[in-house]
Parts: C-alpha cells; structure tokens; sequence
C-alpha cells in the first residue's frame, strides 16, 4: 500500500513537473516582452530579467523620441476599436442569421449553401485578397472604415458553429414561438440567441481576436495616417525604431493589453461555453 501511495505520488508529481514546464514555455515569452518594455535601455534584450526598470520605453513611443514625430498611438486605438468592434458585430450578426436559416428552415438549396460553407472553410482566403481589394476600391471604399469592416462582416467560422449548435436545440421551442405569434426575426434574438450565451461567448471572444491582430487587409487597405490601426502603426516602427527595441516591446505590450482584459473579464464564461460544447 505504501508503495502504491507512493507510485501515485511520484506519477502525479511528475505531470504537474510537465505542466508547470510547459506552462512556463507559452507564456515565457510573453513576460519577456513585458519585462523589457519597462527595462532600461541599456539592458533591453541583453538580460533575460532585467534590474532595472523605467517608463522610457513608453514615453519614446507616445512623444517620438529624438525624431520629434509623435506616433498617432491614441488614434490608432480608436481606429483598431471602431473596426474591430464593427466587424464583429457584423460577423456575429450575419452569423445568427444565416445558421438559423441553414439549421431551422426549410428552403431550396440548403444543402448546397451548407456545403459551400463548408468548402469555403477550407479555402485559402489569401486567394481573395486582391480581388476583394480592387472591388473595394472600385466602389470608393480605399481608406475609410467601411472599406476595413464591410470585407470582414461574415464569418463561416462563426455561421458553422452556430449552424451546429442551432441543430441541436429542439424544434419545439420554434413551433411554440410561432404558435404564440413571432416571426423567424422574433425566434432568433428572442429564443434561439439567449439559449446559445455560451457558444455566443466563444464565438464573441475568437472573432473579436482575430480581427484585432488582423494586419495584412488594414494595410493595403489604409494610406493615410489618420486611418491607421494598432497592428499597421507596430509594422510601421521596425523603420524609425528599429535601433531601438524598447518601444517595440512597449507597443507589443499596448497591441495585447485589451485582448489579456477581454479575457479576465469573460474567461469564467469561456471556459463554461467550452465545457459546455464537449459535452
């Protein structure tokens, strides 16, 4: 028995040992970035913990430093918010929409938009880049907010997800809707988007990332200045501050702040909605 006592002992000893390794590994580099945006400039990525600290970093990021040339950081944010505020909720809106068609109405050519969701999930997007990008421009759309939203306003990530889930909610709670009188409109934010508040969650959490850290699109979509987001501004600084690898720990460190908070406010509600959908 003291044996066996100690077996298990020394298993499960041994899987936290891996775990806290592994733990360790994925979010090192995260500290390291955070480490050296308040590091002295004399010990930016020469220690791998730095002994001393300052705000220098961030104060040569918001005045321009000894270039005298303020980068529009503040402007920036607001920029990254409005899209990928906008684009998120158009995602999660054409999401909703198209599902509950696909899952809970019976028209022609259902399954053949089912499948396309599903081929295009699969398809390189990148494919679509330029085209996207000439239409874009053609309608008047280069370098204005409509023209970084409209593009990104449907997800078939997020319509796959909802589809799935939607089929799973029984067809008795529709038909005693439409007994009472609602419209389809009226069922799905009325019946079918309260009872998914935990894949809505999910859904919410992953698409609002993405857009954030979205890059390649805002930058060929974007010219001037005033129109430029958190992920364009960073790409910008490897030219003026590429000598100077402080300020570009600091705005990596300002380009992920928001998603950390986006996370500690709706992690509980995360990791609900994903217990929830494995089971």
């Amino acid at each position: 028995m003291v044996g066996s006592k100690r077996n298990k002992t020394s298993r499960r000893a041994f899987r936290y040992g891996i775990a806290v390794i592994l733990l360790l590994v994925m979010v090192y580099p995260y500290l390291y970035m955070i480490l050296h945006s308040f590091a002295d400039w004399s010990e930016v990525d020469r220690k791998v913990i730095p002994s001393s600290f300052s705000l220098k970093s961030y104060s040569w990021l918001i005045s321009g430093g000894e270039t005298g040339t303020p980068r529009p950081w503040l402007n920036a944010f607001f920029n990254s918010v409005i899209v990928s505020v906008g684009s998120t909720a158009l995602m999660m809106l054409t999401g909703v929409m198209v599902a509950y068609a696909l899952s809970k109405l019976n028209f022609r050519g259902r399954d053949t938009i089912n499948n396309f969701v599903l081929f295009h999930m699969f398809f390189p997007a990148i494919i679509l880049l330029i085209p996207t990008f000439l239409v874009v421009q053609r309608v008047g759309l280069y370098d204005t907010y409509m023209g970084m939203i409209i593009p990104k306003a449907v997800s078939l990530w997020a319509i796959f997800m909802y589809t799935n889930f939607f089929k799973a909610v029984p067809s008795t709670f529709i038909e005693a809707a439409r007994l009472d009188g609602a419209s389809d409109f009226k069922i799905m934010y009325k019946v079918m988007l309260p009872m998914s508040r935990s894949i809505t969650t999910i859904i919410f959490l992953f698409l609002l990332m993405e857009r954030w850290t979205e890059l390649l699109w805002d930058m060929i979509i974007v010219n001037s200045d005033d129109m430029l987001t958190l992920n364009v501004l960073l790409s910008q600084m490897f030219g003026p501050y590429a000598t100077y690898p402080g300020p570009l720990y600091a705005a990596s460190v300002l380009l992920t702040l928001p998603i950390i908070i986006l996370f500690i406010i709706f992690g509980k509600k995360f990791q609900e909605g994903m217990q929830f959908n494995l089971k």
